[in-house]
């Protein structure tokens, strides 16, 4: 195995009995990764505040599983269920959560890819797996994982043939509603990508992601801006990109932080499609998520200085068929990863 492989991890049954065994792959990294945390220092101050005993009363009430997964995943760990809890909030606790990425969507002809740079804290870079969960009674999924967070937030694609990809944003006021990063892992357990939108669009956030999601079988690519205020569902029709902040139309009203990083990153995204020429392939998009961009802060991010503190930890690229998903994670511009997850209910193409 070369120092660019990813591990994958099975691991199947009940939502507790699934959490604990993603805590004990965790536990090994898990206290260092925290120790050396600057986001965590600031999201631990939090315990015992009354909003997060209403996030967890939120994340019950519609995803009871989830919340047993995550109780899990502390009993794996070691830690407490408070702490992992306020750890997979981070997003609503501190808004300017350090997870970054990168993300294009593409379709042309019957051809449909979504591509995803997955950022992060650079002291992960060794230290993340690939793990593929069958919870019972659900489709199963494979999905990058940060040690200790629910699988979900990052990339993934399920035995549904359902993708999805996850862009943080940074939004300003959170609300007493289902946090995101269990929002987020409730899509990967959807059997079509219409569940999948009626997930996002019938649960109230509590703050938000970017959900790029495409299905085999289903001809459609999806930018879904998530926040507490709102959730906008945007069809691709030929090519798209999005980093860290809303972009789609009506959000100017939503408080959210832009970073240095997420601006230039966007700005250079639509800067490389609007001088795309020819027909949109894999390579095309894997080098576009390489660019360094001669000016401004870069789409692929590799300084230890970075002003966001992230790195560029993986990039996936999903090619999406009538009855399958071919999903290929590279590191560092080397493969890493690749399988085929094959579609259990494909859905009919339309028309």
């Amino acid at each position: 195995m070369s120092k660019q492989d990813l591990s994958l991890f099975q691991v199947s049954g009940e939502p507790y009995d699934i959490g604990f065994r993603l805590g004990e792959l965790a536990r090994p990294v898990f206290a260092e990764y925290m120790e050396q945390s600057i986001a965590w220092r600031a999201v631990r101050r939090w315990r015992g505040e009354p909003f997060v005993q209403q996030l967890r009363a939120a994340a019950h009430a519609y995803f009871p599983a989830l919340l047993a997964e995550l109780d899990g995943m502390a009993a794996g760990l070691g830690w407490s269920a408070e702490d992992v809890f306020l750890w997979n909030c981070r997003g609503e606790l501190i808004h300017n959560a350090p997870d970054g990425c990168t993300t294009l969507a593409a379709v042309g002809g019957n051809a449909r890819f979504i591509a995803h740079n997955e950022d992060g804290d650079p002291f992960l870079r060794e230290r993340c797996a690939l793990v593929e969960v069958q919870p019972a009674g659900k489709p199963g999924f494979v999905s990058f994982y940060y040690p200790g967070s629910l699988p979900g937030h990052t990339f993934a694609a399920n035995r549904a043939g359902l993708v999805q990809a996850i862009n943080n944003l940074r939004i300003c006021i959170p609300a007493a509603g289902v946090p995101r990063m269990i929002l987020a892992r409730a899509v990967l357990d959807a059997a079509s990508l219409d569940e999948a939108l009626s997930i996002l669009r019938g649960t109230p956030a509590a703050s938000g992601f970017h959900h790029t999601l495409g299905c085999a079988g289903d001809e459609r690519l999806l930018s879904v801006e998530v926040s507490a205020r709102r959730c906008s569902a945007q069809t691709v029709s030929a090519i798209a990109g999005h980093a860290n902040h809303l972009i789609h139309a009506g959000c100017e009203a939503e408080a959210q932080i832009v970073t240095d990083s997420s601006r230039d990153r966007q700005a250079r995204v639509e800067h490389l499609l609007s001088t795309c020429a020819g027909p949109i392939n894999p390579a095309a998009l894997l080098n576009m998520l390489q660019d360094r961009a001669p000016e401004g802060l870069p789409i692929y991010r590799d300084d230890p200085f970075d002003p966001d503190d992230e790195n560029t930890l993986a990039t996936a690229l999903f090619d999406i068929g009538s009855d399958r998903v071919s999903m290929t994670v590279y590191r560092q511009g080397q493969c890493a990863f690749e399988t085929v997850v094959a579609s259990l209910r494909p859905a009919p193409l339309r028309t």
